[in-house]
């Protein structure tokens, strides 16, 4: 059995790299995804363009305006004289927020009375715009602080003193978040596309039928199919993690050897998957769009892109059948936070769960089409 599972393996690696164009999508290809989207997908928000109305024109408008720019998220674009003109600036996208400054600011904060400021912000973008809002209410409430200090000579205390520490991602970077679940997806995407495409690969040359007629077991086709590209996804995930801790810095802190035991069961996802669109399929562009018809979802559904409990109820359910979000979650916290078995074991056991009914359901339709 393992010397005809052998050459099976031989003959699909040799049919791999008879390209050797096909080396590029293969190893180098997964690297250059995990930089783009690293760069790409990011939920931080700097370099914020910001139109400024100041018709108080005083040194406590100013200063406040020095405060924004001072804190590295927000640039002055704009001045214009009068806040009709912010209408046309924020419409076209030259500016994504405002301020306007009356012309009493001054003289209220001397008076110790509240000083209305006007903000606008851009909120096409929903996300940005929420943490944009987040930003200036941060801004504007240590900026208040410092005058009510200086009203009170100084003897203004906070009645409490908030020391927040940030564990895992001190420096709140979102790519150090981003990546780890980027991992999962281009091994996802890696292993299923190829494994479907191999099967449909031999009907398209005509060898399908030469398989079906030779004394090779199903067994050991099976094997022989999926083996080369549990190889090529071991080797894209030790490509990408030394991608991730070069270019993005992404800590490893938990078990590389759990990570790697984590893979594999979720590698009998993507390879079941592969070989039940292999079943399905007659060419390599429709096993091609079935794939690509399992994986939109699946990353959908992730929580890569977007948290799941800010997701419909109903959706929330149908992510407890999503392979990928649980090895993304158990990438996330190997990775960041060097969690265990002990702590991770809810995910694994459902991945487990998933992946042997899918690939046991593969194998036996596999089976069935070779009889």
């Amino acid at each position: 059995m393992f010397s005809v599972v052998r050459h099976i393996v031989r003959k699909e690696f040799l049919q791999l790299f008879r390209d050797r164009r096909m080396l590029i999508p293969l190893f180098l290809g997964p690297v250059i995804q995990l930089v783009l989207f690293g760069f790409a997908a990011t939920i931080d928000v700097k370099n914020i363009s910001l139109a400024v109305v100041d018709q108080d024109r005083t040194e406590d408008s100013r200063a406040l305006v020095s405060a924004f720019t001072q804190s590295g998220y927000f640039t002055v674009r704009e001045n214009p004289e009068s806040p009709t003109a912010l209408d046309v600036l924020l419409q076209t996208g030259r500016v994504r927020s405002a301020l306007v400054f009356p012309a009493d600011f001054s003289r209220r904060l001397g008076r110790m009375e509240a000083a209305p400021l006007q903000v606008l912000i851009d909120g096409a973008d929903a996300n940005s715009a929420t943490i944009i809002q987040s930003y200036v209410l941060l801004i504007a409430a240590k900026y208040s602080a410092g005058v009510a200090g200086r009203a009170l000579g100084g003897a203004f205390e906070p009645v409490s003193m908030i020391e927040p520490r940030v564990w895992y991602n001190p420096e709140l970077k979102s790519s150090v978040w981003m990546v780890p679940g980027v991992i999962s997806m281009i091994l996802l995407l890696t292993t299923l596309i190829l494994t479907a495409m191999a099967v449909t690969r031999e009907r398209e040359i005509g060898t399908y039928e030469q398989l079906i007629v030779s004394p090779i077991r199903p067994v050991e086709l099976i094997l022989g199919k999926t083996v080369p590209f549990v190889i090529i996804g071991f080797a894209d995930v030790v490509l990408v993690l030394l991608a991730g801790r070069l270019v993005f810095h992404v800590p490893m802190r938990g078990s590389l050897p759990f990570l790697f035991g984590a893979a594999f069961i979720f590698l009998l996802t993507t390879l079941g998957t592969g070989l039940l669109i292999s079943t399905i399929s007659r060419t390599q562009s429709q096993a091609m769009m079935s794939a690509m018809f399992f994986v939109m979802p699946a990353m959908l559904l992730s929580g890569v892109f977007s948290p799941i409990k800010g997701m419909p109820r109903l959706v929330q359910y149908l992510t407890y059948l999503n392979p990928l979000g649980y090895f993304g979650k158990i990438v996330r916290a190997i990775l960041l936070k060097g969690s265990g078995p002990d702590v991770l074991w809810p995910e694994l056991a459902a991945l487990a769960a998933i992946g042997l009914a899918v690939f046991t359901l593969s194998a036996l339709r596999f089976r069935k089409r070779l009889e």
